[in-house]
């Protein structure tokens, strides 16, 4: 390579990351302007509330689509993990003993911190368990057979939840107080600050670990090519086995999330979230974890449209419409890029 060509490379990532910048900005822009037609006064809490609801579908976006990054697998189950989430959130807040807001700063960060931990963990180990006992030995085979096998064990883990657990609508204790801030003109619940700032931070810190880190580097080589991958040295099954724990934790943390937010959980929310996840994955462009994101966002912007225009029934028609007109026009998705097959 050229002296005169190395710099164009070293730009290339930085004006990517510059254009995906810009999407997200003209995609915030036109989604506030489109609420704020109707809505009126409303429309800054209206916008607040659509991208608190995109922020959780933006966590269980980012499972879906690093496991197809690495194997290629639409991993249905993932919404199921999501629900067991919620699952473990209300049995630990309820073992606790909370039953409503808490009103001690200092106890509240702790509550919470042992919440998303546990959570985080147990359904990480929860994706690594169904990775190695489910996924692993199908690997090579025709890619129906994973998926069937990934639809089996969605059931398998809705089941578990309605015979063990509860078959009905159960309530999750929200310790965080009903409190309004005041951030400049701008006036937001706590829990909605709460949310979209912990899915942010934790969409950075996965950028920044799979950019930055030793294991990130494993994994985005395995994405690209895994056979060469491993003849280079990298563990394959390790790899592949902390995609789904990552994956899965972000889904656990979407599951406390889901508690917080909107106070009740039910065994089959995993199949409606998880769906919308997919669908925001496939709408960002799969493969892509800052396309996932903005996919996530996007659903959650269309759902709060639907309904400040007094349309909410066809919100669902909504969200599937917009993905049928993205992919017609870009099958990629908004931020994905065609790649050539693999050798």
């Amino acid at each position: 390579m050229s002296a005169a060509a190395t710099p164009v490379a070293r730009r290339r990532p930085r004006v990517g990351r510059l254009n995906n910048l810009l999407v997200i900005v003209l995609v915030l822009i036109a989604a506030y302007v489109i609420i704020a037609i109707p809505s009126g006064d409303q429309a800054q809490q209206q916008f607040v509330n659509a991208v608190t609801i995109g922020a959780i579908y933006a966590l269980i976006a980012l499972g879906y689509t690093m496991v197809y990054g690495i194997i290629e697998l639409i991993n249905f189950a993932h919404g199921e993990i999501f629900m067991c989430g919620s699952f473990v959130s209300w049995w630990l807040l309820t073992t606790l003993g909370f039953s409503g807001a808490i009103s001690d700063p200092i106890l509240l960060i702790g509550v919470l911190i042992l919440a998303f931990a546990v959570s985080m963990v147990v359904m990480g180990i929860v994706g690594v368990v169904i990775e190695r006992l489910a996924y692993r030995r199908l690997r090579n085979a025709p890619r129906l057979a994973p998926l069937i096998t990934a639809i089996g064990v969605s059931f398998i883990l809705q089941n578990i939840v309605f015979v063990v657990v509860s078959n009905s609508i159960v309530t999750t204790p929200q310790i965080i107080p009903n409190t309004q801030l005041a951030l400049g003109p701008i006036s937001i619940n706590l829990i909605n600050l709460f949310v979209i700032v912990l899915a942010v931070g934790l969409m950075v810190a996965l950028q920044l670990f799979i950019g930055r880190t030793r294991l990130g580097r494993a994994m985005r080589s395995t994405a690209i090519d895994r056979d060469a991958a491993q003849l280079m040295g990298v563990d394959i099954n390790t790899t592949i086995a902390l995609t789904f724990f990552i994956g899965s934790a972000l889904a656990g943390a979407a599951g406390v999330v889901q508690g917080l937010y909107f106070g009740i959980t039910v065994f089959n929310i995993g199949f409606q979230a998880g769906l919308k996840a997919f669908t925001a994955a496939v709408l960002g462009g799969i493969g892509n974890t800052t396309g996932a994101a903005l996919g996530g966002f996007v659903i959650g912007f269309l759902e709060v449209i639907s309904s400040v225009w007094g349309q909410g029934r066809w919100s669902e028609a909504v969200v599937f419409g917009m993905l049928v007109l993205v992919l017609v026009f870009r099958p990629t998705g908004i931020l994905g890029q065609q790649l050539a097959d693999r050798a």
